[in-house]
């Protein structure tokens, strides 16, 4: 037989209405008789109607979280963070939050398709991770979306994103990690330096190239287009990369990854090219990943608070923390100077 309201208010000894404040969080409820509800409901076992309640309520109790790639320890690490902070009092059933992680692929489309569909859940709230897909077009239609998200009742906060006027953002300073990366490798004696980039259309890909090509122009070095490569933010475009890097140039005394797991796949075309990490040739990457120290050498990265950024990014989407000033924080990088980094040995 079903459980009903009316069942969890005669065993919870309060009226119906009381249940439905409890489980709908939108009125205050003392805490002892919001604990004798919660605790009828468990006893009986009662499932609140979802979409029934999200039609009465301004949201529901979805939280979505969009990421390129969740197999990519760059977004998994902030999506496991952003769904740590969004639990806690303050939303239906209880406070609990169903939240629902939207795997893009780097799809424009799908990333449209996601968002349309969490509009239509009304979800409680939506994170964006990650770098944007650089067309004019499509962010002119995200934009969109994201405004009829806001005008709806759901908060949308940017992670990793370039911010937006639509949304609070939590933003990755992509640049000035770049510069860095590469001012400390010029710093070394290295003249000869090849990059590689990610996806062309990407804003992470620009920014991080830009504070390169930056330390390169600061320091009077060409920065010849031969030495750049893009590719996919993984492994086999690292390697791939890196093996045409030394076709073109085999005087190379450095790469520059455009993350962790692109340098990892540089270091293994090294080491089958017959060539030492970092006697013949220095490795750098980006966003230092869990494996970036237990790589051999451990590598030199950019230290990004991935999971300190997520948890901020779930909190504010929650309401339990403000939106910094503005609507947006720049989070910067650090440097992290390990073994795979070092003097260039003349060529």
């Amino acid at each position: 037989m079903t459980v009903t309201l009316a069942d969890v208010a005669a065993r919870a000894q309060v009226s119906p209405a009381t249940v439905s404040r409890v489980l709908n969080g939108n009125y205050p409820v003392a805490a002892s008789t919001r604990e004798r509800v919660l605790k009828a409901v468990d006893e009986l076992d009662y499932v609140l109607n979802g979409p029934a309640s999200a039609l009465a309520a301004a949201t529901s109790d979805l939280v979505g979280i969009l990421v390129n790639d969740i197999a990519d320890p760059f977004f998994g690490i902030m999506a496991s963070a952003i769904q740590n902070e969004i639990g806690g009092p303050g939303g239906r059933a209880g406070g609990e939050r169903l939240a629902v992680v939207c795997n893009t692929g780097g799809s424009p489309e799908r990333e449209l398709t996601y968002l349309t569909l969490l509009q239509r859940q009304r979800a409680a709230a939506v994170v964006l991770t990650g770098g944007a897909i650089e067309d004019p077009a499509h962010l002119t239609a995200v934009g969109n979306k994201l405004r009829r998200l806001a005008d709806a009742g759901t908060r949308v906060v940017l992670c990793g994103r370039p911010p937006t006027p639509e949304a609070i953002a939590i933003t990755f300073d992509n640049r000035g990690g770049g510069q860095l990366l590469t001012e400390h490798l010029i710093g070394l004696g290295h003249r000869r330096l090849g990059y590689i980039a990610g996806p062309e259309e990407r804003t992470t890909t620009r920014h991080r190239l830009e504070g390169h090509r930056a330390a390169l122009a600061a320091a009077g070095i060409e920065d010849d287009p031969g030495r750049t490569v893009y590719g996919r933010y993984d492994r086999l475009s690292g390697y791939e990369a890196t093996l045409e890097l030394l076709r073109r140039d085999p005087t190379l005394t450095a790469v520059v990854a455009a993350n962790d797991t692109v340098a990892l796949g540089a270091c293994a075309a090294l080491r089958d090219s017959g060539l030492r990490i970092p006697d013949d040739v220095s490795v750098a990457g980006f966003d230092d990943l869990p494996f970036s120290i237990d790589a051999v050498p451990a590598l030199t990265t950019v230290r990004l608070p991935l999971a300190e950024a997520g948890a901020r990014a779930g909190r504010i989407a929650m309401g339990r923390e403000e939106a910094p000033h503005g609507g947006i924080a720049t989070v910067r990088g650090e440097l992290m100077v390990r073994g795979s980094t070092g003097s260039p040995r003349a060529k």
